[in-house]
């Protein structure tokens, strides 16, 4: 499976930006999407997460972003808004089966990375 994603961008603080991600091949509910993201000098943290469960989303992100999941396109979005500088970060999506949802060693695919820049 290979995963395209875009959608990055520099924006002031307050404002949105969406990401996609769309996979090469279907994908079932079985399998989760995820976008994770990682800033300078960071580890790569858990954002939010698509199971066949339902939605899971870091503290840190909940209430502002909201991932969605288009079966039919194989694409999984990533709303944010009301974004904030500490939000700044490569911004990556994730598919596979993952035991634990919130660990990026338990994905099996990546995408190459888009970047997000949040102003003060």
């Amino acid at each position: 499976v290979q995963l395209q994603a875009s959608g990055g961008g520099s924006v002031q603080a307050g404002g949105s930006l969406g990401l996609s991600c769309a996979a090469s091949l279907q994908t079932s509910s079985n399998y989760a999407m995820a976008w994770f993201r990682q800033a300078p000098g960071k580890e790569r943290e858990f954002v939010a997460a698509s199971t066949g469960s339902g939605t899971r989303y870091a503290d840190s992100v909940k209430g502002r972003f909201t991932i969605s999941r288009d079966y039919a396109k194989n694409t999984v979005y990533l709303q944010m808004n009301s974004l904030k500088p500490d939000d700044t970060a490569v911004y990556f999506c994730a598919a596979g089966n993952p035991g634990i949802i919130i660990r990026p060693q338990a994905y099996d695919y990546w995408g190459q990375g888009t970047l997000v820049t949040v102003s003060s």
